[in-house]
């Protein structure tokens, strides 16, 4: 197996990710009833988002907290459903990279997990539950 070298894997790592969530009898809700998703325009954002994250490379300049919070209004997010999504993210690198950046990705989504947690004023930090 190898690590996430570019693009395309995030891209890959992405699309599998959600294929996951979407399906996902605990938080796919979000993404099929709550929000209005434009996926067309939403999957290069969470691309972007990741390589900037993972391979420093500026794509990406949203505010993904201010989105988060004001869909934790419309529907409150708990620790579960982030313990959730980070599981999934955790399965989705784990079955398809290994090396550093895989393990980056993994490190990354915890933090952001946490920071989402903090932000939207859950307390405690997340570890992925099945």
């Amino acid at each position: 197996m190898k690590d996430i070298e570019n693009r395309k894997d995030v891209e890959n790592l992405v699309n599998e990710f959600y294929t996951k969530v979407l399906k996902d009898d605990k938080i796919g809700f979000f993404f099929n009833k709550i929000t209005a998703i434009d996926w067309e325009k939403h999957f290069p954002i969470m691309y972007d988002f990741w390589e900037t994250i993972l391979f420093d490379r500026i794509k990406y300049k949203g505010n993904p907290m201010t989105k988060h919070i004001v869909l934790s209004k419309k529907e409150p997010m708990t620790s579960e459903h982030f313990e959730r999504w980070l599981l999934l993210w955790n399965e989705t690198v784990n079955e398809n990279f290994m090396g550093n950046r895989a393990a980056e990705a993994i490190r990354r989504a915890q933090m952001i997990a946490d920071l989402m947690k903090f932000k939207i004023g859950i307390s405690g930090d997340v570890t992925p539950i099945k």
